[in-house]
């Protein structure tokens, strides 16, 4: 299993799922401002005051815009699991540089807490300062811990982020593996394949499956058609390269085969969905490349039309790799 910085592992996600991730710790922003028209990233880290200041570790500033032109800065603050980093004084200073910095939006400072433990002491959640009766400054945040909620109360969402998520939430030694499953078929079921096996990883050591778990991992995912097309996937990624066969040109023929059945089953089950084609449709499949079927994959995801689908397996078969 490859090891990901774990700042780096929260910024991935984040830029690959902004929307997703406002829908999660704000819903209230797109219940009462509409769609998300369009976002961009701003910088990922404010201006020092002194250039011997530390850093503030930052996520990601995602800076929306709703239909009929209103912004909303959402400031994701995550701090490597380590609550004593936090400051809530230093939360202050650098909002107010983001306010300055985008007078027209609304800033949402939002601090996210990985770690996987319960907390003896609070966090600060709030400041005041007050004169008689006279309210002078108020400031609080978004507090997110992830352990505070229960990895089974998201079993059947449909948001990919909280699906990835799900091992970093609370929940018994014993559902340990269901954890496991579901935030594997959950994200299958909800992204490209490209997606999903970049994020494997980020399930996988946060949910602390050693290697010699892999094996475990597979047989108990594989009681469904879609777990076992996952199987297929992370067969094929090497999870158990080198054991299905004994020669090594036995290997590199099942892994070309296994890579070629398990595109070929979920591209027939996306466009089936999709589209609602018949088995004999599915046929225009027939004589991809496995990178041809993977592109595909990716461009479905892209187009409305069946035509769009039918003109790019012809070009792509005609050898145009456009």
């Amino acid at each position: 299993m490859r090891k990901i910085p774990h700042d780096q592992n929260f910024k991935n996600l984040l830029l690959d799922f902004p929307v997703e991730t406002l829908q999660w710790v704000l819903p209230e922003a797109i219940e009462g401002l509409g769609p998300v028209e369009k976002f961009e990233f701003t910088r990922q880290e404010p201006r020092k005051r002194k250039l011997s200041d530390p850093d503030l570790r930052l996520d990601m500033p995602i800076l929306f815009t709703f239909r009929g032109g209103r912004q909303l800065l959402l400031w994701l603050v995550e701090f490597q699991e380590d609550k004593h980093k936090f400051s809530i004084y230093k939360l202050l200073r650098y909002t107010t540089d983001e306010m300055e910095a985008h007078p027209d939006a609304d800033v949402v400072p939002t601090v996210i807490f990985s770690d996987r433990r319960r907390w003896r002491k609070d966090v600060p959640r709030m400041l005041e300062s007050r004169l008689n009766d006279r309210l002078l400054l108020h400031f609080e945040y978004i507090f997110l811990k992830l352990f505070d909620h229960n990895a089974r109360d998201y079993f059947n969402t449909r948001n990919p982020v909280v699906k990835i998520l799900l091992p970093k939430m609370n929940y018994a030694p014993e559902e340990r593996w269901e954890v496991i499953r579901q935030a594997y078929i959950g994200l299958f079921e909800l992204v490209s394949i490209q997606l999903f096996l970049k994020y494997v990883d980020f399930i996988d050591s946060y949910a602390n499956v050693k290697a010699e778990e892999r094996e475990s991992v597979l047989e108990e995912i594989q009681e469904r058609e879609e777990t076992v097309m996952i199987k297929q996937i992370l067969m094929e990624e090497g999870w158990k390269e080198g054991a299905l066969h004994g020669r090594q040109e036995g290997r590199q023929e099942g892994r070309q085969e296994g890579r070629q059945e398990a595109s070929f089953n979920l591209l027939s089950r996306q466009l089936i969905k999709k589209f609602n084609l018949s088995p004999e449709q599915i046929g225009m499949l027939e004589g991809l490349r496995p990178e041809d079927m993977f592109d595909l994959g990716e461009f479905m995801l892209e187009c409305d039309s069946l035509q769009e689908i039918e003109n790019w397996i012809q070009r792509r078969k005609a050898g145009n790799l456009s």
